[in-house]
């Protein structure tokens, strides 16, 4: 049961990430593509936990797949302290 919470919460990041990309390749608007790259790094990062939790238990990923989430952050103060309107 954990391991389908983990790939549906990497495919509704994957689908946030791709939804934010479109949208702001229709309006241009700054903020929007920093929230889709906040996006990209939180897939990549639970994808990382489905490979540490299912695929590869044995060996641990913690801090690896923490590294993406930490990006996730860092990119989305960015876009909203020096891009937000």
């Amino acid at each position: 049961m954990a391991g389908l919470v983990y790939v549906l919460c990497a495919a509704t990041a994957a689908a946030c990430c791709w939804l934010l990309f479109r949208a702001y390749s229709r309006s241009g608007h700054s903020l929007l593509f920093w929230s889709a790259a906040c996006f990209a790094c939180l897939t990549l990062s639970n994808c990382m936990l489905v490979a540490d939790r299912l695929l590869i238990p044995d060996i641990d990923l913690s801090v690896a797949r923490l590294l993406p989430a930490l990006a996730a952050m860092v990119v989305m103060l960015h876009g909203l302290i020096f891009h937000g309107e």
